[in-house]
């Protein structure tokens, strides 16, 4: 979510009505924004990442609301750990019902069900708010086809140019 900040102010937005929050524990940098604008107009090399990257973001939020209306809350579970699992590089990560089902637009008691599902299926382990990805590859079979859409779309954007 941070990175979206970063868009923001590199597209020319001083503020915006959006909270910043970290999804999962971690570390992280800190810069002003005044000095980040300063490396955006002096690193032409930035701007086009952040261009690339607004754009693959956009197209992620729009997967993701369409994403939400189409699938079940099992392969949306799947999917969100996914991406998580992706950017955490740690088979154990720490996330709470209650976050889970804001992200996933459902009650809690939907979260739990669809968690024990996918732990029932020996997918993962959850206890008291930590997630351990026992089976990725099963997870990726039980997720939609927008985790590898959405994959791809950044891998095809990244990837290096030869």
């Amino acid at each position: 979510m941070a990175i979206s900040v970063l868009v923001k102010i590199a597209l020319g937005a001083d503020s915006g009505p959006h909270e910043v929050i970290c999804q999962v524990a971690g570390s992280g940098w800190r810069m002003s924004a005044r000095r980040f604008k300063e490396l955006v107009f002096e690193c032409h090399g930035l701007q086009g990442v952040l261009q690339r990257y607004a754009l693959t973001f956009m197209n992620q939020a729009a997967r993701s609301s369409a994403c939400n209306r189409m699938h079940d809350v099992n392969q949306r579970l799947a999917r969100w750990l996914l991406l998580v699992h992706d950017r955490v590089l740690n088979d154990e990560f720490g996330l709470t019902q209650e976050y889970l089902s804001e992200m996933l637009g459902v009650r809690r008691p939907s979260v739990s069900l669809a968690a024990q599902t996918l732990q029932h299926a020996g997918l993962i382990n959850y206890r008291w708010g930590r997630i351990t990805v026992l089976d990725r590859l099963g997870l990726e079979d039980a997720a939609c086809e927008d985790y590898r859409q959405t994959v791809d779309e950044y891998e095809n954007v990244f990837s290096p140019r030869i």
